[in-house]
């Protein structure tokens, strides 16, 4: 069911506070797809906790939840940039909420274990492969600068050239890919791609419903706020960031031992300017 169907199944059962964030969200579904628990309850009048009252009203088992529904119901009338241009508030206030909360939530979802899951195919692959779509690419370039510093046989692969570079994948290779919708066609082919040849795929993606999913038990969702037309590229540079830390302790003094070769060689060839 659509939020609007939800709403109207419970509409004899809301009180006035929750009539009023009903309405806020009938006339502008953004509001709840794109913005936090407190844009919400700002633009009502209403409180946090009312507002997630209201989501359990509906059925949800909380905002989060609630929010995802709402995003998946709205994702194709906002799929373009130009779109969110028009119907979007893209205040440094709104924008900053946003990615505050979408940081806060990436620390809480990603603990010690999830951490491991996620990095250890990256520990003890002979080769790691990484994917992107096109607004996740800075992601894939943070966990391409910082893992090619810890460890050997890391390549970033590029949608002109994949076909050849893919072909050296093997059973004992890592491939991590970072997507989220609108999921870049050429990028779920490479993935399903790396899986058939025997990878392992580790998937950096936004819901169970992302293509993704379907291809690996290694995934995780991340919260990816809208900043005015775009999508933030913060949460996933945040994570590829966490997991070339992660790396990098697993492997210690092969980590140390490749960063000082490279050190070395940069002072040797004065890439830096003194």
């Amino acid at each position: 069911m659509t939020i609007d169907e939800l709403i109207a199944a419970a509409s004899d059962r809301l009180t006035p506070v929750e009539r009023r964030i009903a309405e806020a969200i009938l006339a502008d579904p953004t509001l709840l797809a794109f913005g936090t628990v407190s844009d919400l309850a700002q633009k009502v009048g209403s409180s946090r906790p009312s507002i997630v009252r209201f989501g359990v009203k509906l059925g949800f088992q909380g905002y989060a939840d609630m929010r995802e529904h709402a995003r998946r119901s709205v994702s194709a009338k906002l799929s373009r940039p130009s779109q969110r241009i028009r119907q979007q508030d893209s205040s440094l206030g709104r924008a900053t909420a946003a990615l505050t909360e979408a940081i806060r939530g990436l620390l809480d979802k990603i603990g010690s274990e999830q951490l491991s899951t996620l990095g250890a195919p990256m520990v003890s692959a002979n080769h790691v492969w990484i994917l992107s779509g096109e607004t996740s690419r800075a992601g894939a370039h943070a966990m391409f600068s910082g893992l090619t510093m810890v460890r050997p046989n890391v390549h970033l692969i590029t949608e002109h050239s994949s076909g050849r570079d893919l072909s050296g994948a093997a059973p004992g290779d890592a491939a991590i890919v970072f997507d989220f919708a609108r999921y870049r066609r050429h990028t779920v082919t490479a993935a399903r791609s790396a899986v058939d040849l025997g990878v392992h795929l580790v998937a950096i993606t936004d819901g169970p419903l992302s293509p993704y999913a379907a291809m690996t038990e290694t995934w995780c969702a991340l919260d990816i706020p809208a900043i005015g037309p775009f999508d933030s590229s913060v949460p996933s540079v945040a994570i590829a960031e966490m997991l070339v830390a992660y790396v990098a302790r697993q492997l210690q003094d092969e980590a140390r031992s490749r960063i000082d070769r490279t050190e070395a060689l940069w002072q040797a060839t004065e890439i830096y300017w003194e």
